[in-house]
């Protein structure tokens, strides 16, 4: 009962504006917007057809610039969030091509290393003592030697 009563009051209150200023529509610019058809309906009843016009427009005009704002905020948000999304996997490319350059130069030191021993056993194979024996110690040796790091050789010979 005491919503009707306030809204009744408001009524009486827009009426009264309009008897006082019958060519400007009485409602603020957040009133307009913030209210529902069916109260917009009750508030233009007793209007020319002009003026319902008019505040329609104007209403709709104004609904028009809310949601132009909103779509403006919320594309600066997407174009916010796309950028950090680009720093981070730009981050990551970066990373990635730093751990590839390094595998690389890795490869290559291990290319290296097997084309020498590849070299060294073939040396071994054509000297004058039995080739089994000595290529597969020899190349045993070389391994160990080259590799320098404590742990397994990259490569190993059957025994």
């Amino acid at each position: 009962m005491q919503g009707m009563t306030t809204n009744f009051k408001a009524s009486k209150a827009l009426k009264v504006k309009r008897e006082v200023e019958e060519n400007a529509p009485a409602l603020s610019d957040d009133e307009l917007v913030a209210m529902s058809v069916r109260e917009l309906n009750q508030h233009l009843r007793g209007l020319t057809k002009d003026d319902v016009v008019r505040l329609k427009q104007r209403r709709r005009t104004l609904k028009n610039r809310g949601y132009a704002a909103s779509c403006r905020i919320k594309r600066v948000t997407q174009k916010e969030e796309l950028e950090r999304q680009k720093a981070e996997l730009q981050r990551e490319v970066d990373k990635l091509a730093r751990e590839n350059a390094g595998m690389r130069l890795e490869l290559e030191a291990l290319r290296s290393k097997y084309e020498a021993l590849q070299c060294f056993a073939r040396t071994v194979a054509r000297g004058p003592l039995s080739p089994g024996k000595v290529a597969t110690t020899s190349v045993i040796t070389i391994v160990k030697s080259a590799n320098h790091s404590p742990g397994p050789a990259p490569f190993s010979a059957p025994s």
